[in-house]
């Protein structure tokens, strides 16, 4: 009788030791603990059929294999399932690994930080604004009415009669100034729309404005700021100058050139001989511009200023065509730090 249940025991193990899968132990189970045709079920049926004198023993031992083999079927069942768990599961960790490259923040997207971290410095907020804009932000609330000539300075992308996709991020400084009162300072960073497709132009790019608007502000504080901006993006030893110009929703206006960061001032390709590089548009806010806002321009004064962050990215990195940027070619991207 124990020679018979011992075999079972090692049959058991045997078949225990093979199975790979919770299936497999459900068949196991079956067979060995099924109510109907189990092995060890009818074995225990078959006990009245014995002896009187074997039956103790071998009701003894029959139960015991019994819990014996609930216990390793339990057990074994445990393993199996933490090994489906693990993060190693079905994975041959022997295999060589394959090679993923790290990524890198775009040029664009690196500037726009740069940009940001700089005024945040300075005291300045960050506001945000929506891509496509009413006529009466984009143009007529910056002092560009309807027929105004300077409209012809951009070529714009209309949706309907109203509704265009911003020409620059100026219309964030209308809204900016409707919800707020002075003091104000912020900027605002995004992207804007123009028909433009050459070597430094885009349909799409990306502009940042500022605006600080206060009671005295003069044209000396809106000198102050970009030089300490323009030589924490650029280089401490640039050399920067303010030429007369014109726009539309600032008066007086002035363009801000920098000494070309390639040549050292010297004369190149990239600035065109010069010796320096247009990098930003400023100027004190019209008075025009405050009255669509209702701010008193007798009481408060304030400038305003535009840079183009592709044209930041382009002069930073000696990028020879800005289109390159936003063709998505990952050997030129890989390039940059």
């Amino acid at each position: 009788m124990e020679s018979k249940i011992d075999a079972l025991r090692e049959d058991f193990l045997s078949e225990l030791g093979q199975a790979g899968s919770v299936a497999d132990l459900d068949t196991i189970k079956i067979k060995y603990l099924g109510r109907k045709q189990g092995i060890v079920s009818n074995f225990l049926k078959d006990l009245p059929n014995l002896n009187p004198e074997e039956r103790p023993l071998a009701g003894k031992l029959a139960n015991k294999l019994k819990v014996f083999i609930s216990g390793e079927l339990r057990n074994k069942s445990e393993i199996l399932e933490h090994e489906s768990r693990s993060e190693f599961a079905g994975i041959d960790i022997t295999l060589p690994g394959k090679y993923c490259s790290s990524g890198k923040f775009h040029p664009i997207s690196t500037v726009k930080k740069e940009v940001e971290s700089i005024f945040l410095r300075m005291g300045y907020a960050i506001e945000e604004g929506p891509e496509i804009e009413t006529d009466y932000y984009n143009f007529e609330a910056l002092n560009m009415p309807r027929n105004h000539p300077a409209r012809d300075m951009q070529d714009t992308f209309y949706i309907s009669d109203d509704h265009v996709l911003r020409t620059q991020t100026s219309p964030v400084q209308i809204r900016y100034m409707e919800k707020r009162k002075p003091p104000l300072r912020m900027i605002s960073l995004g992207k804007t729309f123009r028909r433009d497709w050459d070597v430094t132009h885009t349909p799409q790019f990306y502009q940042m404005e500022g605006l600080a608007v206060d009671r005295h502000i003069h044209f000396g504080h809106l000198k102050g700021t970009l030089i300490f901006f323009l030589k924490q993006l650029f280089d401490k030893d640039i050399q920067i100058r303010f030429r007369p110009s014109f726009f539309p929703f600032t008066e007086p206006s002035a363009e801000i050139d920098i000494s070309c960061i390639l040549c050292k001032g010297k004369g190149c390709r990239i600035c065109s001989g010069t010796g320096w590089l247009e990098v930003l548009g400023a100027g004190m806010v019209d008075p025009n511009v405050f009255s669509f806002v209702d701010i008193d321009s007798e009481e408060f004064t304030g400038f305003a200023f535009g840079l183009g962050i592709d044209r930041v990215a382009v002069l930073k990195y000696g990028i020879t065509d800005s289109r390159m940027l936003y063709e998505n070619d990952l050997r030129f991207l890989r390039q940059f730090p």
